[in-house]
């Protein structure tokens, strides 16, 4: 059987509310349970859940669905590569030494079978967004990680779900509309980067759409769409790269 390298990004599991995310949930688990029938890899892009933040001894509560998933992939040795997105990131080692699964905070680039690819959740990319970008800076601040970890869980999980909710600014989504190549920050993004060194594919998440784009007659920009609305991913046969609706 050829391999496959699947990639799925913004689940933001636990919004609205954890009850009405768990149908969300289960069928994302169920969509790992059928890749890695044939997986050479699994990346997801960032915004697994809708708020995460790593106390020294405590993780937010739920989840245990995915995250046993996801350890039993990694269990059977099936590399899982995880990058951290707006609403997550927040995230520290909690999956590395619970999970075996690296984390990054910043695009990577990657080479499979000749292909090159550069990943990443993709916020805070390309011009405009100046407002996330600042409040960006500010949330990933040691002392700003640092004053927020001295108040009680409880009362931390239920401020960020308020600002996630309510609050654009910092959750960092843009109106979830095709506003045009030339209005697409990650793909001016990604045709500035073209500019320097090449690449195959750039696969993202964060904009909420389901989109392929051919930059020039040899790279793609991919973005991953979500598990809200869409229920799309990205898989890569070996040769070619492809978006695909997940049916349950």
């Amino acid at each position: 059987m050829a391999k496959k390298i699947y990639f799925a990004s913004d689940q933001h599991l636990g919004a609205p509310t954890a009850e009405a995310s768990f149908p969300r949930e289960q069928k994302f688990v169920a969509w790992l349970d059928t890749v890695k029938q044939d997986a050479e890899a699994i990346f997801l892009l960032g915004d697994l859940f809708d708020f995460w933040f790593e106390y020294k001894t405590v993780v937010p509560k739920g989840f245990v669905r995915v995250l046993g998933k996801l350890a039993e992939i990694r269990d059977s040795g099936i590399p899982i590569y995880f990058f951290v997105g707006n609403h997550d990131l927040w995230m520290h080692d909690y999956f590395e030494k619970e999970l075996n699964i690296p984390v990054y905070h910043d695009n990577q680039t990657f080479t499979f079978h000749g292909k090159s690819f550069l990943i990443g959740h993709g916020d805070g990319k390309g011009p405009g967004d100046k407002g996330y970008k600042r409040m960006k800076k500010v949330f990933t601040h040691p002392v700003s990680k640092w004053v927020y970890r001295w108040l009680h869980p409880d009362l931390g999980v239920k401020l960020a779900q308020y600002l996630s909710v309510k609050n654009k600014l910092i959750s960092g989504e843009a109106d979830v509309k095709f506003l045009g190549e030339d209005n697409e920050w990650l793909v001016q993004y990604c045709k500035r980067k073209l500019q320097t060194q090449h690449y195959d594919y750039f696969v993202f998440g964060h904009r909420h759409l389901p989109m392929t784009i051919t930059l020039n007659e040899q790279s793609t920009y991919i973005n991953l769409g979500d598990w809200i609305g869409y229920f799309t991913y990205g898989v890569f046969d070996g040769t070619q790269m492809s978006l695909e609706k997940f049916e349950l």
